[in-house]
């Protein structure tokens, strides 16, 4: 039998830019599909029951206030009547698997730049995360850099490791169940991360939102065996993410075949979604294009489609596992 409408699966998806989008383009529409992959009818559509919202910013002068629109934007579709609603603990997270016609959001952090500039105190950054946290009531995750080196450490277009001032910020999340994610650092980062972490026996979950693997596609952006197994090892998740640059530029079929390596390396219980649907209308590198092959261009339909095409060659309990159950069963872990 095939994934239809009535037989479909719930998803969780770890991230998107749909803040940015709302924040920062002229006119934009949190229904419009024709210009982000994640407008709210197709999320939806595609039985999206938990998106993860990144509060992203670019490492540089006003990165915080940049983040600030984006906090503030999430807690106003918090407010709005539509069918986004805020999942901050779980008993509303058991509740959006169960909601018709809605989907339940919660924030993450993607670059702490965004709570921190970068010739600031840092206990400056701290107060300002508290308050992010205060006005969005839950982060899920905090990458600590995106493509660039910034005082945490290194991003994964650069060589750099983790600075002292990463290292304060990984004591700072001791214990307070927000994850690391590892996305955007680099290579040197993530183990500088994982080795505080063992160093100093500190309980923070590590994942990786939206990565996929390296020895698949050869792209910085994507996890290397060790770091996978690093994850798998700590019960973390790795969301497949669905842009055609990080999967092979020539392949089609290219996510499917990442997720079958996944599973190959152990990750059954760590793979999930992180689609990383976000707006390129004003791209100007023409190689970029297409950025998502045809059948992952919303989430209205990718999923299904991902899913199907999975069916002959897993079992229902390990489809239920990357649609949703990795995810549910992660979150409920460390929420609790």
């Amino acid at each position: 039998m095939t994934l239809n409408s009535a037989t479909r699966l719930p998803i969780i998806d770890l991230h998107c830019d749909l803040l940015v989008y709302l924040t920062d383009v002229p006119n934009s529409d949190m229904n419009k599909i024709e210009e982000i992959g994640c407008a709210a009818p197709a999320l939806t559509e595609g039985n999206v029951k938990l998106q993860v919202m990144a509060i992203y910013s670019a490492t540089g002068i006003g990165s915080t206030r940049y983040a600030e629109l984006q906090r503030d934007m999430f807690r106003q579709l918090t407010d709005r009547d539509n069918c986004l609603t805020a999942v901050t603990n779980v008993q509303q997270l058991h509740q959006a698997l169960k909601q018709p016609g809605q989907t339940g959001m919660v924030a993450a952090i993607e670059n702490a730049a965004g709570f921190c500039e970068e010739d600031e105190p840092l206990e400056n950054g701290f107060k300002r995360l508290e308050k992010m946290i205060e006005v969005c009531e839950r982060i899920l995750y905090i990458s600590f850099t995106h493509h660039t080196a910034n005082r945490f450490g290194g991003g994964n277009s650069s060589n750099g490791g983790i600075t002292m001032d990463g290292k304060m910020l990984l004591d700072y999340l001791h214990g307070r169940r927000i994850a690391v994610d590892m996305s955007h650092t680099s290579d040197a980062l993530a183990f500088d991360i994982l080795n505080h972490i063992d160093r100093e026996r500190l309980d923070i979950p590590v994942i990786a939102s939206h990565s996929n693997f390296r020895p698949m596609w050869k792209h910085e952006r994507n996890l290397p065996d060790e770091l996978t197994q690093e994850i798998i090892h700590r019960k973390g998740l790795i969301g497949m993410n669905f842009l055609r640059k990080f999967l092979n530029t020539e392949d089609p079929d290219a996510l499917l075949h990442h997720i079958q390596y996944g599973l190959g390396k152990g990750a059954e219980d760590a793979l999930c979604f992180g689609a990383d649907y976000f707006y390129y209308a004003d791209e100007t590198d023409q190689s970029r294009y297409p950025f998502y092959y045809k059948e992952h261009e919303h989430a209205g339909n990718s999923y299904t489609y991902i899913l199907n095409q999975l069916q002959s060659q897993l079992s229902n309990e390990q489809l239920q596992k990357i649609a949703y159950q990795n995810a549910h069963r992660f979150i409920e872990r460390i929420w609790s």
